[in-house]
C-alpha cells in the first residue's frame, strides 16, 4: 500500500524524516507544513533533490491552530510532529478530528500524559496517537521491549544513549545537533526510574559512571538525565527491578554542565543585573548555542539497551549495541538519522495497521520485531548478544 504523510515541523528532524518516508515508507505524498512556508518549500526541495522526484510538497500551517491542523491532516493516512512537545496535545486532538493517526518525537513527560488520556476519543474515531517515538524516548524503549521478549522473566533494563561528535574539541567536548533549549530541559528538571521496583525520583547528572564503546568513541561517561525513560518506569512497575536510561557524553561532562546548572544558569525567570532584567537561561543560551554549533560538525549517536533476567530458570542478558553516524552523501547528521528515521518507521506501522488504536504508550504499541526489520532495511546495525550464565 502506499501511504500518505503529513509532517508537522520542517526542520532538521522534519525533513529528515519526509526523506525516510520517501525512501522507505511507501509514500505516495509527504506534505512537510511549518509556520514559515519559506522553510517548508526549502525542505520539500531538498527532500525532492535528494530523490529525484516531487513527492513532498510543502504547506503553512500554524501548529497552535488546532482547526488549521485538522485540515492540513484531513485525507492523511499519518502523520509526524516534530514541533516543540507543548503543541502536541492539540495536535493530537486535530489528527483525531481529521481520522489521521499520529505519532510524534515527544520528550515532555506532562504532555504525553495529556496525549494519552484521549485513548477513548482516539480508538473511537479508529487511530492511533503514539508519543516520544524519536530516538529516546523511541528507539531505545522499543529496543528494551525487544530485549524483554528474549527472555521469560526479565528483572532489570538498563539505557545508555547519546549523541556526540566524532572529533571533540575542547573546551566541551560536545556539539549542538537539536535546540538548545532541548538540551537544558533535559538536563532539569527530575527523572523517574524503576529502582528496587519503585518510582523513584533523581535529579539529573546523577549516578555518573564511566562506560566502554567500541572505537571511534573508546572511554565515555554516562549519567542520569530527564525525559528519556519516558512513560516505561509506570509501564514497568510490578514487572521490573531496573528500568533506567543514561545520556553518554565524553568524560567530564557532567562536572561542566552540572555546574552550569548549580550556578543559576538554567533559570528562566529573570533578575536584575545593572539596571537590567534578564533571564539567566537566555543569556546562557546565546553565549552557548553558537559556540557548540561550531563544534558539532561529524557527530556520532551511540545506543546501548542491556536486559538482565531469568530464562528457563538460568540467569541470562540480552545486549543491543547500535551506533550512526553523520551521512556524508546526504548531509543528514547521526542525530537526524536516529530520531527522525525511527520516527517515521512508527508513521509508516501506523497507517498498515501495526499498531492498537487509541491513544497507547509507546512501548506497549509498537511491535518491536517490525520495528526492527524496518530499521535494518534503512541501514541501521543491530548488535545482539545474548548469554546465560
Amino acid at each position: 500500500m502506499t501511504i500518505r504523510y503529513v509532517v508537522l515541523g520542517a526542520g532538521r528532524q522534519g525533513v529528515a524524516a519526509a526523506y525516510d518516508m520517501v525512501l522507505h515508507g511507501n509514500a505516495e505524498a509527504v506534505v512537510l507544513a511549518d509556520l514559515e512556508l519559506a522553510l517548508a518549500r526549502a525542505g520539500a526541495q531538498k527532500v525532492n533533490g535528494l530523490l529525484g522526484g516531487d513527492t513532498v510538497s510543502a504547506r503553512q500551517v500554524d501548529a497552535a491552530d488546532e482547526d488549521a491542523v485538522s485540515t492540513v491532516l484531513n485525507g492523511a493516512d499519518s502523520a509526524l510532529s516534530t514541533v516543540p512537545p507543548y503543541l502536541n496535545v492539540g495536535i493530537s486532538r486535530a489528527a483525531i478530528a481529521a481520522g489521521a493517526h499520529l505519532c510524534d518525537l515527544g520528550g515532555e513527560i506532562e504532555f504525553v500524559w495529556q496525549q494519552l488520556a484521549l485513548e477513548e476519543e482516539a480508538r473511537e474515531a479508529g487511530v492511533s496517537i503514539i508519543p516520544d517515538c524519536g530516538l529516546l524516548p523511541g528507539m531505545g524503549n522499543t529496543l528494551a521491549a525487544y530485549t524483554m521478549q528474549e527472555m521469560d522473566n526479565p528483572r532489570e533494563v538498563r539505557i545508555w544513549v547519546g549523541g556526540i561528535p566524532l572529533d571533540p574539541k575542547p573546551p566541551f567536548n560536545y556539539g549542538l545537533y537539536f535546540p538548545v533549549e532541548g538540551l537544558t530541559m533535559e538536563y532539569d528538571g527530575e527523572a523517574t526510574v524503576l529502582r528496587d521496583g519503585r518510582l523513584t525520583k533523581l535529579p539529573p547528572f546523577a549516578d555518573v559512571e564511566s562506560i566502554e564503546f567500541p572505537e571511534p568513541l573508546g572511554l565515555c561517561e554516562a549519567f542520569i538525565t530527564t525525559a528519556g525513560a519516558s512513560t516505561c518506569p509506570w509501564t514497568y512497575e510490578g514487572r521490573l527491578d531496573l528500568f533506567q536510561e543514561k545520556t553518554v557524553r565524553y568524560p567530564g561532562h557532567a562536572t561542566m554542565f552540572g555546574a552550569y546548572r548549580a550556578l543559576g544558569l538554567f533559570d528562566p525567570e529573570p533578575i536584575v543585573v545593572k539596571g537590567q532584567r534578564i533571564a539567566p537561561a537566555d543569556l546562557y543560551h546565546a553565549l552557548l548555542e553558537p559556540r557548540l554549533r561550531a563544534a558539532g560538525s561529524r557527530d556520532v549517536v551511540v545506543l546501548r539497551v542491556a536486559c538482565r533476567g531469568t530464562d528457563q530458570g538460568r540467569e541470562t542478558e540480552a545486549v543491543i549495541d547500535f551506533m550512526d553516524f553523520h551521512d556524508e552523501e546526504t548531509g543528514f547528521s547521526a542525530m537526524e538519522r536516529t530520531t527522525a528515521f525511527p520516527a517515521a518507521i512508527v508513521a509508516q506501522l501506523m497507517a498498515q495497521g501495526e499498531t492498537p488504536r487509541g491513544a497507547i504508550r509507546l512501548e506497549l504499541a509498537v511491535p518491536p520485531r517490525p520495528f526492527l526489520t524496518e530499521a535494518r532495511r534503512r541501514g541501521f546495525v543491530f548488535d545482539e548478544e545474548a548469554g546465560t550464565h
